[in-house]
């Protein structure tokens, strides 16, 4: 009898926790389908005028330099970019995006891997 309880007690919890993700959409409002919500006004640009914008797309032949003060000028001169964010091997980043910085990976030996914008 025990043997007939075990995989019915591992899949209550499997059961509830699948279902804990389900979503249910709202029923339709009649009013609203003869009357539907006007078009969204487009997002506004994040850039502003005059912002510097990053476009990583001219250094991507520094990939393979090792990373150096001057590397890293050259990369913030030629990307356009504002700020430079240096990313040592095994760090973790936040993930917010900024227009004006470019990201610049390295590995151990300080060879550059990456250079991004963000």
């Amino acid at each position: 009898m025990m043997r007939r309880l075990v995989p019915v007690a591992l899949a209550a919890p499997a059961a509830l926790a699948a279902a804990g993700c389900a979503t249910a959409e709202p029923a339709p409002n009649p009013a609203q389908a003869s009357n539907p919500a006007p078009n969204p006004a487009p997002a506004p640009n994040p850039v502003e005028p005059g912002q510097r914008v990053c476009d990583a797309g001219p250094v991507q032949d520094l990939i393979g330099e090792k990373a150096t003060p001057e590397i890293g000028a050259r990369i913030l001169a030629e990307s356009g970019a504002r700020t430079l964010r240096w990313g040592p091997p095994r760090s973790a980043w936040t993930m917010d995006y900024r227009v004006d910085r470019v990201n610049v990976r390295y590995d151990d030996d300080m060879v550059i891997e990456a250079i991004t914008c963000g």
